[in-house]
């Protein structure tokens, strides 16, 4: 019986010490059915996304209202807070060194799987471009958009899903927020128009010499192509 009790209470710290707890990337759970089709002929590759960017429940330090999203580009993290000191930690991928934007702003509208408009600035950077990409998966926007909005104007960058899974985690697109198509899913059924979103500034959030946003495991070094 002195036994059984020793072991439960050690079960008990080492659960209430816990940081973090994974969340299953995969899950169908908010799927509609066109997701459902969709996301079962997909023309690109599943990617093994490092265990640091997968979704977790992390504890939460910074005083943001639960629903907030709250993006630390530097970590290559987008944070869904939740009550009582959690928050929800997605991996993302941001945009380069140059195209990196920060400040506050609100969701302003939501799309499932939508159509993609590459803006003048991205034709030149990337271009030429089709001036029109209908939605699906193999949009480069993924399964959801979430647009950002400074008042009534659209800031033109967005938290989406994408067709390369495998850059979650690095700074290489053209400034908007990418997540996978799970992930943006995923967060796309727990926001709504109005939902602020605080985009931190460089060096503001995560990062091993600022570590004001949540506590847990620390990424990996970027692997940021040159």
């Amino acid at each position: 019986m002195f036994t059984r009790i020793i072991a439960f209470l050690i079960i008990g710290v080492a659960l209430g010490g816990c940081m973090q707890e994974t969340l299953e990337p995969s899950t169908q759970v908010g799927w509609n059915a066109r997701d459902k089709e969709l996301m079962s002929n997909l023309p690109y590759a599943q990617a093994a996304i490092p265990e640091p960017y997968k979704r977790h429940i992390v504890d939460y330090t910074r005083k943001e209202a639960p629903g907030t999203i709250v993006v630390d580009s530097d970590s290559k993290f987008l944070y869904y807070v939740l009550p009582k000191g959690q928050a929800i930690r997605y991996g993302i991928a941001v945009g380069e060194e140059a195209q990196v934007w920060s400040g506050v702003a609100k969701v302003g509208r939501m799309e499932e799987w939508p159509a993609w408009v590459p803006t003048s600035g991205e034709q030149q950077r990337l271009g030429p471009l089709p001036a029109y990409v209908t939605g699906g998966p193999h949009n480069p926007m993924g399964a959801r958009g979430m647009y950002l909005y400074s008042g009534n104007k659209d800031t033109l960058y967005r938290i989406h899903g994408t067709n390369q899974p495998e850059y979650i985690g690095q700074a290489i697109s053209s400034g908007c927020i990418r997540m996978t198509n799970e992930d943006a899913i995923d967060l796309y059924n727990r926001v709504k128009v109005g939902t602020i979103v605080v985009v931190l500034a460089p060096k503001q959030g995560d990062a091993p010499y600022s570590p004001q946003v949540a506590a847990g495991s620390e990424p990996p070094a970027s692997t940021k192509p040159f």
